[in-house]
């Protein structure tokens, strides 16, 4: 599927398993790699890479496992 990103004047195509519909929005998720913050653009890597303006990106944390305080098992020698 293709799909219009604002501010990036390219199609971006995507594979998506989802039943969407044209007009609807959907999220897509990748890694920063570079801020131009006084153009006031990020660029992100999504497959290639896109620049879109910095106001229509949502900067979330990425997911990190709790850290254990105790192994699962203990390793007996």
């Amino acid at each position: 599927m293709s799909v219009s990103i604002p501010s990036y004047n390219f199609p971006h195509s995507i594979i998506d398993h989802t039943k969407v519909k044209k007009g609807q929005q959907i999220e897509l998720t990748g890694e920063v790699t570079r801020i131009d913050e006084e153009g006031g653009r990020v660029t992100i890597a999504m497959g290639p890479l896109v620049t879109v303006d910095i106001d229509k990106v949502r900067l979330v944390e990425k997911y990190r496992p709790p850290k254990r305080k105790k192994p699962l098992r203990n390793m007996v020698d």
